[in-house]
Order: C-alpha cells, then structure tokens, then sequence
C-alpha cells in the first residue's frame, strides 16, 4: 500500500468513528448519516434514500467482513488492510460514491456548486480547508462547479491502495491552505 493510501485510510478511519471512541460500529454511520442529511436538505427523498441505504451498506460490509468476534465494532488494526481492497470493498465504495455525488446535485444538472459540496464534506468531518483544496484538485469551472463524475471517480479513487498524487489526497494534507 503506498504512504498516500496508508494515510487515506487513517483519515477514513477517524472519520468514520464519528462519536470518537476509538471504534467504529453502527452507531457511528447513524451520527454520519444524520450530519449528512441535515446538509443536503436540497436534495429530494430518492437521493437522500441511496445515501442512506449507501452508509448501511458500508457498515454492513464492515461488519461482515471484518467482525470475526461479532462484538459489533471494527477497530483501526482490523480496518486498515480491508478498506482499500477493491476485491472485498469496490462495489461498496461505487455505491458510496455514487450516492454522495449524486446527493451534491439536488436540481440534477450534474454539476456541484462549491458550498453544498463544502457542506456535505464538513458533514462527514473533513476540514474546511482540505476540502476547499480537493474541490480545487478537482478543476471546477468558471461559476464554481464540478462534475458529479468528477466527484465521484474521486471518492473512488480515494480508496485506490496503489493510487497517490490524486486530488483526494488534498483531505490529508498537513498545512492546505
């Protein structure tokens, strides 16, 4: 796994331990979620629905993937070699993906305006400056906005192991500005 993934995953994996108690479980994609809605109270109920069924099936891999013990949490040592294995976690990162992306473009035109994306990112926990710093990775246009493709190929290739100088790995970035 290169260094950039290596740090990806340790991103993600704080992230997702939404209520900081040093492991994942349900109750943590229940507290993203809900950030998440509360930011995208533009977009109607079937994008809103995908991006719930989204973070269910995310925690539902984990779980299944990774709760040997059934004790109902994932920690760091068990997450790191799963979440970048595109065999064991690419059609769950695709859904993600997908529904994020879509869930940034509520009037459909596929085009995602900086503040809702700014928005939707700071929900899930990235800071306000890596985030300002992907969006720029990302090339917006000249009223600020990218593609909902963009975005999207962005979010899977966030969890790409063998993946680096990507515009995802702006949210790890010590000192974006």
């Amino acid at each position: 796994m290169r260094t950039e993934a290596a740090k990806r995953v340790e991103l993600v994996f704080s992230l997702f331990d939404a209520n900081g108690n040093g492991v994942i479980d349900s109750n943590d994609f229940d507290l993203m979620t809900g950030r998440v809605l509360e930011a995208a109270v533009a977009s109607d109920d079937g994008a809103k629905a995908a991006i719930r069924a989204a973070f269910r099936r995310y925690w539902t891999t984990l779980a299944t993937e990774l709760d040997a013990n059934g004790d109902g949490v994932i920690t760091v040592e068990e997450f790191r070699p799963f979440v970048l294995d595109p065999k064991r976690f690419g059609p769950t990162i695709a859904e993600f993906a997908e529904a994020l992306a879509a869930l940034g473009d509520p009037d459909k035109d596929g085009l995602i305006e900086r503040p809702l994306f700014e928005s939707l990112m700071m929900a899930i926990g990235f800071e306000k400056a890596n985030i300002h710093a992907l969006f720029d990775a990302f090339g917006p246009d000249a009223k600020d906005r990218i593609t909902v493709a963009t975005w999207a190929a962005g979010i899977k290739d966030y969890y790409a192991p063998d993946m680096a100088g990507i515009p995802g790995d702006q949210l790890v970035a010590v000192g974006t500005v």
